[in-house]
């Protein structure tokens, strides 16, 4: 027969409360818990054992990625492939070379490549779709 798991449910009107039963089911041992709230709650991440994520550390580096390589690719343009010379600007005048564009893309395809490697199971053989026909 099968082990019966048992389960817990309460609600409370401060967050406070429920920081420190967290905290409190934690110590008791609990593993695999969550607490819901319709607002963020500061420090419940901790009292529930949630780690940091590092997407935002990917998404950095992915976003200056994209703007340095941004950047050589608008001076190596303007200055050395095809320069033109606009209103007697010199040829490699960065304030007109400033993108954001390039570190929104370098911040998407960094979060993008992240996901697609951190959730392996994705494009594995064993998750398949129910509307199979095999």
């Amino acid at each position: 027969m099968a082990k019966k798991s048992g389960g817990l449910a309460a609600i409370f009107l401060d967050e406070h409360q429920v920081v420190k039963v967290a905290h409190k089911c934690r110590e008791m041992g609990m593993k695999k818990f969550d607490a819901i709230s319709p607002f963020p709650i500061h420090g419940m991440e901790e009292a529930v054992g949630i780690k940091r994520s590092p997407v935002p550390y990917v998404t950095f580096v992915g976003g200056l990625t994209g703007l340095v390589v941004a950047l050589l690719l608008t001076i190596w343009t303007s200055a050395y492939d095809w320069p033109i010379n606009v209103g007697g600007k010199p040829l490699n005048f960065y304030s007109d070379l400033f993108r954001i564009d390039g570190s929104v893309c370098g911040s998407f395809f960094g979060r993008s490549f992240c996901l697609l490697q951190w959730n392996s199971e994705i494009g594995s053989t064993r998750h398949r779709s129910r509307f199979e026909l095999t």
